[in-house]
């Protein structure tokens, strides 16, 4: 990797293509309609969302200038994040060798970890000689279906601030909210927004000297409107809804207004230049349009998430009347239930893990379950991901499983989700499928309901 030293020559001077200003001025109104003032360069793009990702935690370690250091040691920067959670995440940490620190979710959501859980484990990685620095969570959550509240939320946030811990607010799944009229979902870069300078003390404001090598810690006055440790990351091919122009895996992250961020932006180009990773030709240009949210891409992500959200509910009420614990969907197309409640029966089956239940699901449901083992839960636990898709079969507008590459054309299905005769019978199998598999648990005595057309319960 190219060498990028904090008194060498900064990433501006390679030559940015003019597309890839598209993007980032496509960002700014992206990110100014939902309340965060943003500029160009405060804007990175990558061809990938994980590619991003990848650059951003190597910039964030300010190790980037050809250091050697100690794959997974204490003096690398390790990476706090809630478990279960996206598995991309922890793989590019992984990549990179820094230590993981797994954080609980709470009751209430997923995607972020539980605020007292994430102080004592940074606590208790730095007392054993850790060093965590970042911060990886998601507001909405792709995995468990589920939007962090803004109370709760606001906790995390403090919690990271008392440990200078730089927040990477993965937001690709912020718009698939299943409620338009319900709770809206905020980003920490929101929460942590701060009119004029502030004043850090925090524990880690050592490291902000490497990030770092600009004001920003112990006591030192930062200027901008911004908190310097938060970046908002949205993978523009996380939710097929929104993703039926090619190019749209495009990967775009927005930098705090503020010198360490500006500092984090110019290493973080420095190792996309090195790898040569940047949207181009038509990429770029279908990520722009998809940044500019046409009129038809607004009204096909609200009909999908219309639709979603009522196979989201019947899939809940599906899961939870066999005896499971699930959390209500709020956002996405997944849900996360847990069988615990089931273990004897399941045993019964053979069935004791994450994979086990995994390998059963899919075999009487089809491709739509994925254990808990691989994001990161324990994999003694009967936990799985569940997709809409289970139910969907063809009910969503303009797409099924398979992400469509054209806009859709003609009239959507006007019939309600649940009038649909492939959604009957994908819930009638589903409904089938768990009365077997849980047979002589708590589905016994509660029988599965689905709710009427309307929403309302059976």
């Amino acid at each position: 990797m190219q060498q990028t030293r904090p008194d060498g020559p900064a990433p501006a001077a390679v030559p940015v293509p003019a597309v890839h200003d598209a993007v980032a001025e496509a960002a700014c109104g992206y990110w100014r309609r939902r309340g965060l003032p943003t500029e160009p360069g405060q804007v990175v793009a990558a061809p990938t969302a994980p590619l991003l990702l990848l650059a951003l935690l190597a910039a964030a370690d300010g190790n980037t200038d050809g250091g050697d250091g100690a794959e997974g040691g204490a003096d690398t920067g390790g990476v706090v994040l809630p478990r279960p959670g996206p598995a991309w995440h922890a793989d590019q940490a992984r990549l990179l060798g820094r230590p993981l620190h797994p954080v609980p979710v709470p009751a209430e959501c997923g995607g972020v970890p539980d605020p007292f859980a994430l102080l004592e484990s940074v606590g208790r990685a730095r007392a054993g000689g850790g060093d965590p620095r970042v911060l990886l969570l998601s507001v909405a959550d792709g995995l468990t279906g589920t939007a962090a509240p803004p109370e709760l939320l606001h906790e995390v946030c403090e919690a990271a601030v008392q440990e200078d811990l730089l927040v990477i607010s993965d937001e690709s799944w912020r718009d698939t909210s299943h409620d338009p009229h319900g709770t809206v979902t905020v980003s920490p870069a929101e929460i942590l927004h701060r009119p004029g300078p502030r004043t850090a003390g925090t524990h880690a404001g050592a490291h902000a000297g490497a990030l770092h090598g600009v004001p920003g810690a112990h006591g030192r006055e930062q200027g901008g409107t911004d908190h310097d440790s938060v970046v908002v990351l949205v993978d523009l091919g996380a939710d097929p809804e929104s993703a039926f122009w090619p190019g749209t895996a495009t990967g775009v992250a927005r930098l705090p207004a503020t010198g360490r961020g500006r500092e984090l932006g110019r290493r973080t180009r420095a190792v996309l230049a090195a790898l040569h990773a940047r949207p181009r030709g038509r990429d770029a240009e279908a990520a722009a349009e998809a940044l500019g949210e046409p009129e038809p891409l607004r009204e096909h992500r609200a009909a999908g998430n219309r639709v979603h959200a009522v196979l989201a509910l019947a899939l809940h009420r599906a899961l939870t009347g066999a005896g499971a614990v699930c959390r209500p969907p709020h956002a996405g197309r997944h849900l996360y239930p847990d069988f615990e409640a089931l273990r004897p029966a399941l045993a019964a089956r053979g069935i004791e893990d994450a994979a086990g239940l995994e390998a059963e699901l899919v075999r009487r449901l089809g491709p739509y379950a994925l254990g808990g083992h691989r994001f990161g839960d324990d994999p003694r636990a009967l936990r799985v991901r569940l997709s809409t898709d289970v139910l969907a079969r063809g009910a969503s507008p303009g797409a099924g499983p398979t992400t469509p590459r054209t806009p859709p054309s003609g009239p959507p299905d006007a019939r309600h989700p649940l009038e649909r005769p492939e959604v009957t019978e994908a819930l009638a199998s589903l409904a089938s499928a768990l009365e077997e598999l849980t047979a002589g648990g708590p589905a016994a005595a509660h029988p599965v309901k689905f709710p009427d057309a309307d929403g309302s319960p059976a």
